[in-house]
């Protein structure tokens, strides 16, 4: 990124290499507060706003160009002089200070507007220029985030003529910063046109982190095709940056347009984010270019398994459908489940818990069930009803994990993600509030509000744990909480049957199935699951694993909290024996 400022879709991009103020004549001059100031006033001239025709009026300026070189022109002598003395100063001044509510207001209203767009700071740490190298990069958010507050404050004080007495310490600066790097890695000649995009190399959130993508449910299942649609894809580096994450065990490059970078971003939170030495000069096993330009004027998600180059290849277009965070977890653990089912390992959708009881006993449990199948939730219950009992709660995976059958014939589970992407309505009242230091919050405002928490570390999700039980999670029938199948193919036909409730977390409504409860992977490859299921299955019952169904109750009207509430009482019960 080479400019100093780029505003875009409500994100802002703070280059802090190219430019770093230290003051607040600095700030006032700055390229980026004149694109702020410039949007704010186009927005209220565009709403016909009293404010903008009283200052166009009393300044005697022909356009908003001129206005907005008057107002920064005050706004730099109010961090100097008092009122009066502006005035004295130049008389052309007198008429914008006739009424101090609506210039008050006004201020008021350019930093509202600053403080609703998503603002990302960026460090090239491999550049020189008139930045802040050296300087530590939390330090430089926190003194321009005091930059900010006393800079508006200063203004606003000077203009009312006495000093606030409340004090509220917003982030007012970066919501979010990262440092990149220019990596080279092993670049096959088809993706010669990625090699300039910048890897990001560190994250720093200023929490809460809240984004408000356009929207919130995903739309059906990403279709595999038989050509590379990268193919004539071209895309402006300066816009992109590239999430290097380790998927389990797998590394992805995942290229995002600066439009979605609150998606982009997020990932920290999900998926691992690998060291500079894991990717330099490495191929990677997935390659995921999301908000490319390709021509289309309808949303495109579609895969591809470049198998000359050993890459599992993911698109998604340029395209306001696609801002949701689904888009971007959901296609790179396809991309993953599909590399495992080559593989002949068993993706798994659903939650791994590896439980250690104060007793000494340890169970491993995996629930499957898709999206809404109340997976996560009846964990979730679990464990604030086994705290007399319990000893630590170790999760594997949350929401995609993988199984492996190795010549022995043991089975171990193995995870994706460190993090979680819930629903915030299916949580304990109050359980996201408690980590709102570490969470990141989609929509609260909104139906299938999510949150996105680390809940693991990378060592658990991938040493590789025993399987104890395994459970389909019956979200839609009322019966016994937890039922274990004694015959392999009715379990096989339950659980490849994947039916549930929909819960309004993608666009499906009613009783719905789904091939193996697993649309990502799994279901674009179901003549290779079916046999891999066959070769599972009868593993879990030649070890000795119990296979059954929990009922969860989630998609049945009132059942939503008392459900996986009741299952974990259940599951709690058995285990505890």
């Amino acid at each position: 990124m080479k400019k100093q400022f780029s505003l875009s879709r409500e994100n802002a991009m703070i280059n802090f290499t190219m430019k770093y103020c230290e003051t607040g004549e600095q700030l006032l001059d700055s390229y980026g507060f004149d694109r702020v100031i410039t949007s704010y006033i186009k927005k209220i001239k565009k709403n016909d706003n009293t404010i903008y025709r009283h200052f166009i009026d009393c300044s005697k300026m022909e356009d908003e160009n001129e206005l907005k070189e008057y107002l920064k022109d005050i706004f730099k002598l109010l961090l100097v002089f008092e009122v009066e003395e502006i005035i004295r100063l130049n008389e052309k001044y007198k008429s914008i200070f006739t009424d101090k509510e609506l210039l008050i207001e006004f201020i008021e209203g350019v930093y509202s507007f600053w403080r609703k767009i998503e603002r990302y700071a960026i460090i090239q740490n491999n550049r020189i220029g008139k930045g802040i190298q050296n300087v530590s990069f939390i330090e430089a958010n926190n003194s321009f985030t005091k930059l900010v507050l006393d800079t508006y404050r200063r203004i606003e004080e000077t203009v009312i003529g006495y000093k606030h007495r409340v004090y509220r310490q917003i982030p007012a600066g970066a919501n979010a910063g990262i440092i990149v790097n220019n990596i080279k890695w092993d670049t096959p000649d088809e993706y010669k046109f990625l090699c300039k995009v910048p890897f990001i190399e560190e994250v720093i959130l200023q929490p809460p982190f809240i984004t408000y993508p356009k929207k919130n449910k995903r739309t059906g299942a990403f279709v595999e095709t038989n050509h590379n649609p990268l193919e004539y894809i071209r895309i402006n580096e300066e816009h992109w940056f590239c999430y290097p994450a380790k998927v389990g065990e797998l590394l992805a490059y995942v290229y995002f347009h600066r439009d979605f970078m609150s998606l982009g971003l997020t990932l920290c939170n999900l998926f691992e984010l690998a060291k500079v030495e894991e990717y330099t000069n490495k191929k990677p096993d997935i390659i995921y270019v999301f908000g490319a330009r390709d021509g289309h004027e309808e949303m495109r998600t579609a895969f591809y398994n470049d198998k000359e180059n050993d890459i599992m290849i993911g698109f998604a277009n340029y395209h306001e459908d696609i801002d949701y965070f689904g888009y971007m977890k959901k296609m790179i653990l396809t991309l993953h489940n599909v590399r495992m089912i080559e593989n002949e390992h068993l993706p798994i959708h659903g939650a791994m818990v590896r439980i250690t009881m104060k007793s000494g006993k340890i169970v491993n449990v995996v629930i499957v069930g898709d999206s809404g199948a109340g997976k996560s939730e009846s964990l979730e219950a679990f464990r604030s009803l086994s705290e007399e009992y319990v000893k630590e709660m170790s999760i594997v995976f949350d929401d995609m994990g993988v199984l492996k059958l190795d010549a022995d014939g043991d089975i171990t589970g193995y995870g994706t993600e460190t993090g979680a992407f819930v629903r915030l309505d299916d949580l304990d009242i109050g359980y996201a509030y408690k980590e709102i230091d570490r969470s990141i919050f989609m929509n609260p405002d909104k139906v299938n509000a999510r949150v996105i928490i680390p809940i693991s570390t990378y060592y658990e999700i991938t040493c590789g744990r025993p399987v104890d039980y395994i459970f389909y999670a019956n979200n839609y029938e009322e019966g016994e909480e937890i039922e274990f199948f004694d015959d392999v193919d009715k379990a096989i036909q339950v659980f490849k049957e994947g039916a549930r409730m929909a819960k309004g977390t993608t666009t499906e409504t009613g009783l719905v199935t789904s091939y193996f409860a697993n649309p990502f992977g799994p279901l674009q490859r179901q003549e290779q699951t079916d046999i891999l299921m066959d070769r599972f299955f009868k593993a879990f019952y030649k070890n000795g694993i119990k296979v059954g169904q929990i009922r969860t109750l989630l998609g049945i009207p009132g059942k939503e909290k008392e459900g996986p509430k009741a299952a974990a009482h259940k599951l709690f019960n058995l285990i505890k024996g």
